[in-house]
């Protein structure tokens, strides 16, 4: 595939195209292209995706158990090993292939199965604590659902994910969209 085939699927310039690609080395032939399962091979490694990520989801309410049942994830290399909650009466319940765990176990859980990335589906006032507590078990990358800011140490990468915001943003686009010629 060429770069301006590419760069037509993305919505960007060619150039572009080829500048970023340069930084995962010289994958493209000049004239013929690139090969794209050696680019998808080289992208998917440059992302850690050729790795298996144990991933916990603490917070078992709408927004977790819709994640906990998403099987899209595994596809792309992020195994889910734990589903966490404080809720006595969802704790022990089967939900898929797992079984929904205590958060009082959460040190253990993170230990044993080597969970690298946790994902907050809590409400916004337990966001920090839960955040603390997967910090304090060793969990090196959380994902907040919360729709609150939460603060982590340095050497933990944090990612928000606030659905107001992407909706908002759409609206903004939605708002500025040229009329189409009838």
């Amino acid at each position: 595939m060429s770069s301006e085939q590419l760069a037509e699927l993305a919505g960007v310039n060619a150039a572009k195209v080829r500048k970023d690609l340069s930084y995962l080395g010289t994958y493209g032939t000049r004239g013929v292209g690139y090969v794209v399962g050696e680019l998808v091979d080289e992208i998917a490694n440059e992302l850690g995706l050729t790795h298996d990520w144990p991933v916990v989801i603490v917070g078992l309410g709408n927004l977790g158990h819709a994640l906990a049942n998403y099987r899209g994830f595994g596809a792309r290399g992020f195994r889910i090993v734990a589903l966490v909650d404080t809720d006595g009466s969802k704790v022990g319940r089967p939900l898929g292939e797992l079984t929904i765990e205590s958060l009082d176990e959460l040190d253990v859980i993170v230990a044993q199965r080597e969970v690298a990335i946790g994902v907050i589906a809590v409400p916004a006032p337990a966001a920090q604590e839960v955040a603390d507590r997967l910090v304090a078990a060793g969990v090196g990358s959380i994902l907040n659902f919360a729709p609150t800011v939460v603060t982590v140490p340095d050497h933990v990468t944090l990612r928000k994910v606030d659905l107001a915001t992407e909706l908002q943003i759409l609206s903004f686009y939605q708002q500025h969209r040229t009329p189409s010629p009838v």
